[in-house]
């Protein structure tokens, strides 16, 4: 069954359910998504509880970390609410994966402690992030202990702007992890754990960046050879946190970071759902051909041989265009999307977001060749003002 909640719904996934009958849960919220639609299988709340009461082994999955509330009220009973909190807590995620990572540093601070807290003490560079976070809200490198008063000041603002945006369970700034900073190249996995705990994996992009700096989100990207090269370590790596948890029957989006000996370091896991705002989910359709929620729940597994076969010299790439302009959204007029499309040879599909409710103006999806890569380089450091026409 699927637990459907706010932000965002994708058509892909709409159509997916629709076309499945996959059941529904029956909340307000998930009604407001289909409100000129028929044919979407509904069950009730109560209904849906006593299924996976009366089955350890219901298939669960939701669009939206902002369903965890949800789970943890009606679902008390079951093995979710425990494994969520494992991964959602950034620091009893630490815990857990302590035995394979013994010498990893990392501290947990109370955000009331940040204003005072000395950094002479902490290996650096260090990162810095809520313990209860999503996307790279509040999220920090500190390099030296003369810019950690300036990021620690930067932070609190951060915090203050964000605080309403999401509910605790997905964004609670009370507390902070500090962590050491892991070298090598970042990587986002959608993968599911089958009723054996075995992994599967549904799709690997990597994550890239403008700078050494960089903790943004603005451009993942997955191609033939990224799959190849990694596929066989993420997979013995993502083995070893199904054992620690004990995981059954669970998607998840993974970031992992990779390093030059090929060490598999975890970064978070992000329970009971593929990529935020049906992301990553959908752009291993547009990239291959993977309908990720079939897969999970038809626990079907991608015959990656066939999938890349024709894939060599092309990139299929997530572009999350959040507003780091420097404009207030009640500063700007209009974004100029008509004009976005034109920096790429293979726009797939365009999904416009209320730059005045979420600090993102919109998703891109996009194919590229490999020679053409200048194209993300480009957007991946762009303050996105020459789209952008102010009031």
């Amino acid at each position: 069954m699927i637990l459907l909640d706010k932000p965002y719904v994708s058509f892909f996934l709409e159509d997916t359910i629709i076309r499945n009958q996959y059941p529904v849960v029956d909340t307000a919220i998930a009604r407001e998504f289909f409100t000129s639609k028929g044919g979407v299988k509904f069950i009730s709340e109560k209904k849906a509880a006593n299924h996976v009461r009366q089955n350890s082994q219901e298939l669960v999955y939701s669009n939206s970390e902002n369903a965890i509330s949800w789970i943890e009220q009606n679902l008390p009973f079951s093995t979710l609410p425990h494994t969520i909190g494992l991964f959602k807590d950034k620091v009893k995620f630490r815990k857990m994966v302590k035995p394979l990572f013994p010498n990893f540093y990392f501290k947990s601070v109370p955000l009331a402690e940040l204003a005072t807290l000395s950094s002479h003490n902490i290996p650096k560079p260090f990162i810095i992030k809520p313990a209860i976070g999503f996307f790279s809200m509040g999220v920090h490198k500190v390099d030296s202990d003369e810019e950690w008063i300036a990021i620690r000041e930067t932070i609190a603002l951060e915090i203050e702007e964000v605080k309403d945006l999401y509910p605790k369970e997905v964004m609670d700034a009370t507390n902070f992890i500090i962590e050491d900073c892991i070298e090598g190249d970042e990587f986002a996995i959608d993968c599911y754990f089958n009723g054996e705990g075995k992994p599967v994996v549904l799709n690997i992009l990597e994550h890239i960046f403008g700078s050494g700096k960089d903790v943004s989100d603005r451009v993942y990207l997955t191609s033939k050879e990224i799959v190849e090269k990694n596929i066989a370590r993420i997979e013995t790596f993502l083995t070893n946190v199904s054992r620690l948890a004990q995981l059954r029957n669970f998607p998840a989006h993974i970031e992992i970071r990779i390093d030059k000996s090929g060490t598999v370091y975890p970064i978070e896991v992000n329970p009971m759902r593929f990529g935020g705002w049906c992301s990553t989910g959908d752009l291993a359709f547009h990239a291959y051909g993977i309908n990720e929620y079939e897969c999970f729940f038809e626990q079907k597994v991608p015959d990656w041989d066939s999938i890349l076969k024709d894939k060599a010299g092309k990139v299929y790439s997530i572009v999350i265009l959040d507003n780091n302009s420097g404009y207030p959204a009640s500063d700007i007029a209009s974004f100029d999307y008509d004009k976005l499309l034109t920096h790429f040879e293979k726009p797939l599909e365009l999904r416009k977001i209320d730059y005045s409710k979420y600090p993102v103006f919109a998703f891109l999806f996009a194919e590229t060749k490999v020679e053409n890569m200048v194209e993300l380089e480009k957007i991946l450091v762009s303050n996105l003002r020459e789209f952008i026409v102010t009031k």
